[in-house]
């Protein structure tokens, strides 16, 4: 049954005339006397309701165009620019746009929208690299990388990266890396402007090798429309972008023929045992642990006699962590009590916690209960992207946090800012809503995964196997609860073993969260990282190391 609202059944002008009727009546009843107010009564109520029937046809036209079909198109928009990056002027091309996804036979599939940045004045593309950039989500638009450290224009954080207060500011982005390579912001299906086009399910999208493919494919028209086939390539993934890389940078080789110069996984997950806190999982646990140091030592809840620098405390940490402690998990239920204390004692020391509360844990701490658990006599709660936000929580006595109070301090400037900037900066006009995060779950992990761990390790070494000139950069931020820096570590210290494999991965360190680079000294830290890394690479110019 549908249920209408009734001031639709008539137009706002027979409403009125129905109005003057009424009128007219009480005027005959109560004569002249009452006329001039009644009068004035009904030109009120002709201007209320004309401006509320306006307002109502407004909404429901906006609803009529965003509920417009959405067909398979090709477009671009291109403007002039410039900025100042390590003090030298840039001129660059900017282009919002979008490629359509098809079938073998033709048939659109889905729109996937993307921002590019190309520097001006390149004749030779064989000299001028090209990275393919994305966050992860699954389901994020790639507004965070976008804005915060890639593109021209970045927000504006507040000192040390924390929430600034509104109104937010957009500025020049003097450490972006458009002065070392072209960079192409691509968006994953059912996020920021991609959509699948009219009389697809965008389900078909959902899921770890629909979106390989899918981001595949991208790759391979872009440097075909725009003849970058020459050119030296690069992806750059954060989170759950760096096992879409894994994945891409084998169906890349494998189906398109596309060899990389390098991979930058930022924040990385490609091992998904290394999150998952399932029964007998103890390497989940000992790949917390250093965090949880750190993110101690950050808040001052150390012991004192934990002594040294931070990287001195750090290696501490990591021995005990895959040491003694994992040797202790593995154990289980064979640990004497006499074992169980003393673990307890030496896991408190190194995460500020108390030996009660370890031994009530099973000398296994979650994550999410170090969080709630370390500043809880403060009444504050730690940020899961970043450790280093503290937030005030419904109340100091639950396991759970109400929200993640590193998440919502980036939020609020980068979806004003971001709206702002592509439809008035670059031009491009969309009635679709941008989705900082698309509706994708159930994500479908296909037969292969749905009874194991994610792990696409194996497919970054089989893609470095074939390739012996591609290097890869792993960013770390040591104060990252998403994705433990440790963890990391333990991920590619199971790469192949071979030396060959070891000796192109470079890891690097921030002293910051997730996005390491909202952070201003570790933006510049960043940059400087990335850069030198596709300088060194982009020619090719390694010896094939041998076995």
């Amino acid at each position: 049954m549908n249920i209408t609202n009734p001031i639709n059944e008539y137009s706002h002008l027979t409403f009125l005339a129905q109005i003057d009727t009424f009128f007219s009546v009480i005027i005959t009843l109560g004569g002249k006397s009452m006329q001039k107010q009644i009068n004035l009564t009904i030109i009120l109520i002709a201007i209320v309701t004309s401006l509320a029937f306006a307002q109502q046809t407004g909404v429901k036209e906006e609803i009529e165009k965003s509920n417009r079909p959405i067909l398979a198109e090709e477009k671009f928009v291109e403007t002039q620019h410039s900025v100042r990056i390590g003090g030298q002027e840039v001129r660059y091309t900017a282009a919002p746009g979008q490629l359509v996804l098809r079938r073998p036979n033709g048939e659109p599939r889905g729109n996937m929208f993307f921002v590019a940045y190309t520097l001006d004045g390149v004749t030779d593309m064989r000299s001028r690299p090209v990275t393919f950039c994305y966050n992860g989500g699954p389901g994020s638009a790639t507004i965070w990388l976008h804005m915060g450290v890639l593109g021209p224009k970045r927000v504006q954080m507040a000192e040390e990266g924390f929430q600034p207060a509104p109104p937010y500011r957009l500025i020049d982005n003097e450490y972006s890396l458009l002065d070392v390579t072209d960079i192409v912001a691509i968006d994953a299906m059912s996020a920021g402007f991609s959509r699948a086009v009219e009389g697809e399910d965008p389900k078909q999208f959902h899921g770890v090798q629909p979106d390989i493919e899918a981001f595949s494919e991208f790759i391979r028209l872009y440097i075909t429309k725009f003849n970058r086939w020459p050119s030296p390539k690069y992806l750059l993934g954060e989170s759950y972008g760096t096992v879409r890389s894994a994945g891409v940078s084998k169906e890349l080789q494998s189906r398109h023929g596309i060899e990389l110069n390098g991979i930058v996984l930022v924040s990385s997950v490609i091992d998904f045992s290394t999150l998952s806190a399932a029964p007998g999982n103890s390497i989940h646990y000992a790949g917390f642990l250093p965090t949880y140091t750190v993110t101690a030592l950050y808040h001052k809840k150390l012991p004192a006699d934990v002594q040294g620098s931070l990287e001195e405390i750090m290696n501490e940490a990591r021995e005990f962590a895959f040491g003694e402690y994992l040797i202790a998990l593995t154990k289980g239920n064979r640990l004497t009590p006499q074992e169980t204390d003393d673990m307890a004692k030496k896991v408190a020391r190194l995460t500020g916690l108390s030996p009660e509360y370890v031994k009530q844990a099973n000398l296994r701490i979650s994550p999410g209960r170090f969080r709630k658990e370390l500043l809880r006599e403060q009444r504050l709660m730690t940020g899961r992207l970043d450790s280093r936000f503290t937030g005030i929580d419904a109340d100091a006595a639950g396991e759970g946090q109400e929200f993640d109070p590193s998440n919502t301090a980036l939020s609020g400037p980068y979806v004003a800012l971001f709206n702002d900037y592509i439809r008035n900066d670059l031009k491009w006009e969309s009635e679709l809503r941008y989705r900082t995060s698309g509706s994708v779950r159930p994500w479908d992990y296909g037969t292969q995964y749905r009874a194991r761990y994610l792990n696409l390790v194996d497919s970054l070494r089989s893609t470095m196997a074939r390739n012996p000139f591609l290097e890869v950069l792993v960013t770390n931020g040591i104060y990252d609860m998403a994705t433990p820096f440790a963890a990391t570590e333990w991920t590619f210290d199971h790469l192949g073993f071979e030396p060959t494999y070891r000796e192109r991965v470079h890891m690097t360190y921030y002293e910051a969260g997730h996005m390491m680079y909202i952070r201003p000294s570790m933006l510049k830290k960043f940059k400087e990282d990335v850069a030198k890394f596709i300088l060194d690479t982009k020619d090719s110019a390694l010896e094939i190391k041998e076995p």
